[in-house]
């Protein structure tokens, strides 16, 4: 089974945080959608025997598309893939573009999941990192949505200067109010040539402290498991039945092919990225040339790779499919770099799985990059 990923690079306003890749210029909105068609089709021979069991728009804001030109895009995945019977379609969205009668039109469309950016329930953390939508508008989407769809994913973001511990549980408590069935959740995090990072800089605004960002984590691994969430990968917590098939497959090194500019594709033996640049990829896209590179994993890429996602989820690190797919060297490397934090209650093993321990969790990128082979002798 494998997994298409569509890279819709429009937003209506820059949030402060944001790094990913987009414009604000919706002027060649019509042009890309076409071009998006097109990848699509250029594509198909990478997935000749393999079945798309999720589709996903992502961005940018997928929700700046009209209804139309999302089921035209879904429309040339059915003509030109086998797709699964009931495949997870996901539409990343935000409340502004959510209207009710937008709510009601997707309803009726293949789209059969919504990932709704909320991000806070606060006004002021909500004009502190630009987002377009106020608090009003986020409680009375999730309003709505619950009405048409049954599975809805919310982000929340936690860690923000000013936000107390017991705003930061309100915010989790308005969430579980609307019965949402999934949520992903992440610390702030300052990337460099953000807005956020200039305000911090010039001290407009406090810096992100990672002392209650910990804080934070724990208070929503505590929230959210109390209530029937299985916390199945570090930033991802679901109901039975309501993980992310999507993200799901990346974590477990499933196939996914990813159009659209800067998106990222991954075949188990070679990654690949396309430009991030939307006039480069038109002209690309245009000229009948797919604007990818591309890389071949190593043994050394694809072990760390491994121990970087598999740390992350409820499934852990395999000590056996090590040993098997890498060979005893790892094997042993990996036990010798992962003693220090066995001892210090930061790893455990149980049936032959590596995991982080609940004190491990909010450290696991840390630990994973200890744990990564770096004698790249390939």
């Amino acid at each position: 089974m494998s997994g298409i990923y569509i890279h819709i690079p429009f937003c209506k306003q820059a949030c402060h945080y944001c790094d990913f890749h987009f414009s604000t210029s919706m002027k060649k909105k019509d042009e890309m959608v076409l071009a998006l068609a097109k990848e699509i089709s250029m594509r198909k021979n990478e997935f000749e025997n393999d079945v798309v069991e999720t589709i996903y728009f992502g961005g940018g804001t997928p929700s700046v598309l009209s209804n139309e030109e999302i089921n035209f895009l879904i429309s040339e995945v059915y003509k030109n893939y086998k797709v699964a019977e009931n495949p997870e379609i996901t539409l990343e969205a935000n409340p502004d573009d959510l209207s009710s009668e937008r709510i009601l039109e997707l309803s009726k469309s293949p789209i059969n999941r919504l990932s709704i950016g909320i991000q806070s329930f606060y006004e002021d953390d909500l004009q502190l990192m630009n987002r377009a939508h106020n608090s009003a508008e986020a409680k009375k989407c999730l309003e709505e949505a619950t009405k048409y769809f049954d599975n809805i994913s919310l982000d929340l973001i936690y860690g923000i200067p000013g936000m107390s511990d017991e705003m930061w549980r309100q915010n989790i408590q308005t969430a579980l109010d609307f019965g949402i069935p999934h949520i992903s959740s992440y610390a702030l995090t300052v990337e460099p040539k953000t807005a956020l990072s200039k305000l911090i800089q010039t001290g407009k605004i406090a810096e992100p402290q990672d002392e209650a960002a910990s804080n934070h984590f724990m208070i929503l691994v505590e929230m959210l498991q109390k209530n029937g969430f299985i916390h199945y990968e570090l930033s991802n917590f679901g109901k039975e039945n309501y993980f992310s098939r999507n993200n799901s497959a990346y974590w477990l090194g499933k196939k996914y092919i990813g159009i659209g500019p800067s998106a990222h594709s991954y075949d188990g033996e070679k990654r690949g990225w396309n430009i991030a640049n939307n006039s480069l990829y038109l002209k690309s896209i245009h000229e009948n040339k797919l604007p990818i590179e591309t890389e071949i994993l190593t043994k050394s890429d694809r072990y760390n790779e491994y121990i970087m996602t598999g740390l992350r989820t409820i499934w852990g690190v395999s000590l056996e499919r090590i040993e098997k797919e890498f060979g005893l060297d790892y094997l042993n490397y990996l036990q010798m770099q992962s003693k220090k934090f066995l001892n210090d209650d930061l790893l455990s093993i149980e049936n032959n799985i590596l995991k982080p321990t609940l004190k491990g969790k909010f450290l696991t990128d840390g630990i994973a990059s200890d744990l990564f082979y770096l004698n790249l002798e390939e």
